[in-house]
């Protein structure tokens, strides 16, 4: 069972949750979250007599691979490609491409397109059959292309790619993941003829990022070999959310993770193939896999280190409170359960669910990770090495509308509003963190998040993308025009320019409103979630 808090008076027994693991300490309130990024500690820059070759090198997950509304696609738009573009490096910044009918593996977007391309703004219920039979042929064509066409075809670029974020991956896929492992974990393609999404996708995805012509390396491997090649300026590491996501895509009880010997003889949630079964990390397990993680990047020759906390997952739109909190100053809600059930027809019984204990101890175990991550950084600092806190946890939580924003008594003694930049801010209606909405009119709310409810829009990512530029001029890194000149004082990101590449905010759909309800129709029938983010 969670441990209360001793210091805690406010903790009462109704917030624990017995099933999670007594490392777990349950907390009446979120900790305050790391407002210096060098944690007070100075550290004298170790700068090259020249600028390292690889002037941006990111490892992470989802986060920083660029995925949005189910797939992987725009990498081009990514907070990393966002911040080279700024750095006046981009032309040098290589990632990772997945043209093709939406990416991979299940564009949400693209489909709801499709279908506001054949029937318009109105979806009527006569026209649902000739709809459903309409996706089910894109969907085809999207297996097609993905698993036997020309996007199966691996492009052999004899590099490493400076974005080496991967979706869906935790701390373990990105030590222990290589070329070689996902290359063999790719099976022999079977053509559904129910509900086609592409098999094996996260590890197609992969062999896009990881060097082939090294096939042994993982991602934080790669980075240390990109380092060797004349050194990195900047390395930005973002790990540790899929430690804890798949509570929130399953919603159900959740899978804590074990130290049972795996067949191969290590700790069941070291093992590749045995921890696929775990949903979210008992905090010592997840100080294991990080330590290790630590180690490694302190063997990478790289200027500065800057390293991202793990958002609270339970604030994703993807799992949405059920009516009023709990009770008056909680943050939480009685129940979390998808966006397109509503209220009146919520039902525990039947409807996927967290409750409010559950939610309260994955969000105990993420501030666990964290203050982990953070005395990672606390301790590279002492040892003299230019390591900084990127604070995502925090960012996500200062835009959390259900949460704090509409709940004035929610909100902890810290908790202030994010400042979003003058573009976003002048919007109407304004971006928040609910789940995207739009019918003909135009955006009715949302924005901030992609409609898989767990991954930004670009204009999202462009926020992230500020708060790592803030950190890195922070550290002395140099921004450049394009003809080669500094530029001047505090670089701002150009939030016009994304925008005007943001399809979902710039330009809603007409007919989310029949789509939703008809990804929610798929998802209780035919488990949509789970297959488009299944990886292991």
């Amino acid at each position: 069972m969670a441990t209360a808090d001793p210091k805690d008076p406010a903790v009462t027994p109704d917030m624990v949750d017995r099933d999670a693991p007594a490392s777990v300490i349950i907390r009446s309130v979120a900790p305050a979250p790391v407002d210096d990024p060098t944690l007070g500690i100075f550290v004298q820059p170790g700068r090259a007599a020249q600028t390292p070759a690889h002037r941006l090198v990111t490892v992470g997950d989802s986060l920083v691979h660029g995925f949005q509304s189910g797939a992987i696609f725009n990498t081009s738009l990514s907070w990393p490609a966002i911040v080279a573009w700024e750095l006046g490096w981009d032309k040098e910044f290589r990632f990772p491409r997945y043209a093709g009918f939406g990416g991979l593996p299940l564009n949400i977007e693209y489909l709801v397109r499709v279908l506001e391309d054949q029937f318009g703004s109105e979806l009527s219920w006569w026209e649902l059959p000739r709809a459903l039979f309409s996706i089910r042929a894109e969907m085809d064509k999207i297996e097609d292309w993905w698993e036997r066409g020309a996007g199966s075809r691996v492009p052999n670029l004899g590099t490493i790619q400076h974005n080496l974020g991967i979706y869906g991956w935790d701390v373990r896929d990105a030590l222990s993941r290589s070329f070689n492992y996902c290359q063999s974990s790719i099976a022999q393609p079977k053509d559904d003829l129910l509900f086609q999404i592409v098999e094996d996708a996260n590890a197609r995805a992969a062999l896009r990022v990881l060097p082939g012509h090294l096939p042994d390396l993982g991602s934080v491997g790669a980075a240390k070999a990109l380092a060797d090649q004349g050194g990195i300026e900047t390395l930005v590491v973002m790990l540790g959310a899929n430690n804890a996501l798949g509570t929130v895509l399953s919603l159900g009880k959740p899978k804590w993770s074990s130290s049972a010997l795996a067949p191969s003889g290590l700790p069941a949630f070291q093992d590749l193939k045995a921890k696929a079964k775990f949903n979210v990390w008992d905090p010592d397990h997840f100080a294991v896999e990080w330590d290790e993680l630590a180690t490694q990047l302190l063997a990478i020759n790289a200027e500065n280190v800057i390293v991202a906390t793990v958002p609270h997952v339970t604030i994703a739109p993807i799992a949405r409170g059920v009516g009023a909190k709990i009770r008056t100053g909680s943050r939480y809600f009685p129940y979390y359960t998808r966006p397109w059930i509503e209220d009146a027809d919520f039902d525990p019984a039947d409807d996927p669910h967290l409750d409010e204990r559950q939610a309260r101890a994955i969000d105990a175990a993420i501030d666990q990770y964290n203050a982990h991550i953070v005395q990672s950084v606390r301790n590279a600092r002492l040892a003299g090495k230019n390591w900084y806190v990127l604070e995502v946890c925090g960012m996500l939580d200062r835009l959390a509308q259900r949460r704090y924003i509409d709940d004035f008594n929610a909100r902890p003694n810290w908790w202030r509003p994010y400042e979003l930049p003058a573009t976003l801010a002048s919007l109407a209606p304004p971006v928040d963190s609910r789940f995207f909405s739009s019918d003909p009119s135009g955006r009715l709310r949302g924005g901030l998040f992609s409609l898989d409810g767990v991954h930004p829009t670009t204009v999202a990512y462009g926020l992230v993308a500020q708060e790592v530029v803030r950190i890195m001029q922070q550290a002395g890194v140099v921004f450049r025009l394009g003809n080669g000149a500094p530029r001047p004082g505090s670089v701002q990101v150009d939030f016009e320019r994304l925008l005007a590449q943001d399809t979902l905010v710039s330009h809603p759909p007409k007919n989310l409103k029949n789509a939703t309800s008809t990804i929610g129709s798929w998802d209780q029938r035919l488990d949509l979630l789970q297959r488009i983010f299944r990886f292991a």
